[in-house]
């Protein structure tokens, strides 16, 4: 990491560090204790070392709140679904996705309406007309590659159907990991609607190793060599690129073409029926007050979401010469919150998934 961003273990919880599963009633658990407050997340901003966005920042909330965060890990599908199945004693506080899961949260009535401080300095388009999510880390949708392997990265969609990736290519599940479903999304726009897309991947399946649940498992597989290319997203990758000396960023492109990507914030919501409603509207406001937003490119390798804003660091410059050259389009999220059941569907039979 460069020599401005900390390095050293952060003084977080051991159940944070841990990502532990917490038990699926209130009793005897952090449900029950008035200064814990409990986050489920997507993957991406906890470090690999104790030194990401949330490690830093759960670490100042402890410590200038006296409220302990418990923290849960793992794709943005996965915790919406678990959020879904303990809607009748809620566990969480905040939920942390990335799109369309956030807005499946939204519409399966699993948040409640809070603005927290600082959420008018977020774009309209990055947080719900409802005041119900705002989005507290901006990124992009990406793929990594191997630099030492390959030398040179991959420009188009189409080399990855060369013999050269077979088994060494893999993408994480859609409708499971958010960052999976990105890879739909993305290939839907630039092949063209749905069907040209499912053709795309149905081909590309003969190179992929198969299934995952987490995106963020996939980077060290492509560092150590084991994989050439994996989806990711910015922030994440980013930041794992700075203890992962082999990893490079792209975007793909069709052939003959630019390269795209899509805004992919994290977005996070106070949770219906929070055990701890309270202590979860503190920690959103902690998230977007203006020292924890300075610190998301700093610290944690991504963009703030407070637009007033404006970092200078090293990495700041670093991604937005990154960005450089990219198209980036703005999905119909409406569409996809709507169809996203089919539009997985239809993947895992072209797929055979």
């Amino acid at each position: 990491m460069p020599a401005t961003r900390r390095r050293t273990l952060l003084t977080v919880s051991a159940a944070l560090l841990a990502a532990p599963l917490l038990p699926a009633c209130g009793t005897g658990t952090a449900a029950s204790d008035p200064d814990v407050v409990t986050v489920y997340s997507a993957d991406g901003l906890r470090g690999e070392h104790g030194d990401g966005w949330y490690d830093q920042v759960f670490a100042d909330f402890e410590k200038e709140t006296g409220i302990k965060v418990e923290y849960v890990e793992g794709g943005s599908g996965e915790m919406v679904q678990r959020a879904v199945r303990e809607s009748g004693n809620p566990q969480a506080d905040v939920l942390v996705t990335l799109p369309p899961f956030i807005q499946q949260a939204d519409g399966k009535g699993l948040l409640q309406e809070y603005a927290p401080k600082g959420a008018a300095q977020v774009a309209a388009a990055d947080r719900s007309p409802d005041g119900t999510w705002t989005s507290v880390v901006n990124n992009y949708f990406g793929f990594v590659y191997n630099e030492k392997e390959l030398k040179q990265a991959p420009t188009t969609w189409e080399e990855l159907l060369d013999g050269r990736y077979k088994d060494k290519l893999q993408y994480s599940t859609p409708g499971v990991a958010g960052d999976g479903t990105a890879v739909l999304i993305k290939a839907m726009h630039d092949f063209g609607g749905l069907r040209p897309a499912l053709d795309y991947l149905a081909d590309l399946q003969s190179n992929n190793v198969g299934p995952s649940a987490s995106t963020g498992k996939l980077a060290p597989k492509v560092d150590k060599g084991e994989l050439l290319v994996a989806n990711g997203d910015v922030q994440m990758n980013f930041a794992q690129s700075k203890t992962m000396p082999n990893l490079g960023i792209w975007f793909p492109a069709r052939e003959g073409g630019r390269p795209t990507t899509f805004a992919l914030p994290y977005a996070a919501g106070l949770v219906t029926g929070a055990p701890h409603t309270e202590n979860g509207k503190r920690l959103l406001d902690f998230l977007l007050d203006e020292r924890a937003q300075t610190q998301v490119s700093e610290i944690g390798g991504g963009f703030p979401a407070r637009q007033d804003i404006e970092p200078t660091d090293p990495n700041a410059r670093e991604l937005s010469a990154l960005m450089e050259g990219v198209e980036v389009f703005a999905p119909d999220w409406a569409d996809i919150d709507q169809n996203l059941s089919s539009y997985v569907d239809a993947w895992k039979e072209a797929t055979g998934s």
